[in-house]
């Protein structure tokens, strides 16, 4: 095999591991956030204490279980099931312990974790496959 071919490979090898690694990190910080609100929310907490979370990248977004936002950085206090049943029908999977879901919107695939408080709310933030 030739060296400029075996370098090829090499880069790309490092490639896929550098963004799976990188992915994954980004998957755990989702994860981690949304975690720490449930259980924020769960020992009392309101769920407007955490609007500023809307504000970051990736958002993270707070619906009651009917679909009215609570937080959001752009729909806030409209209704996602009106506005986005696909994705609606998506996030409202979450469980107690929390779930991954995977749906398509405005052409780009998502991902997103999504998990309920002890009072029912849907607590979800995701990024683009």
């Amino acid at each position: 095999m030739k060296k400029s071919s075996v370098v090829s490979i090499m880069v790309l090898v490092c490639a896929v591991l550098l963004a799976t690694g990188v992915w994954a990190a980004d998957k755990n910080a989702v994860k981690k956030q949304v975690d720490d609100i449930v259980v924020a929310i769960d020992a009392g907490k309101k769920a407007a204490d955490f609007a500023d979370a809307a504000k970051k990248d990736p958002y993270v977004f707070i619906m009651e279980a009917g679909g009215k936002l609570l937080v959001h950085p752009t729909l806030l206090g409209q209704n996602l099931k009106e506005k986005a049943d696909v994705v609606f029908k998506e996030v409202s999977k979450g469980t107690a312990e929390g779930i991954w879901v995977k749906y398509e919107w405005q052409g780009k695939k998502k991902i997103t974790y999504t998990r309920k408080t002890k009072s029912g709310l849907i607590v979800g933030s995701g990024f683009n496959e």
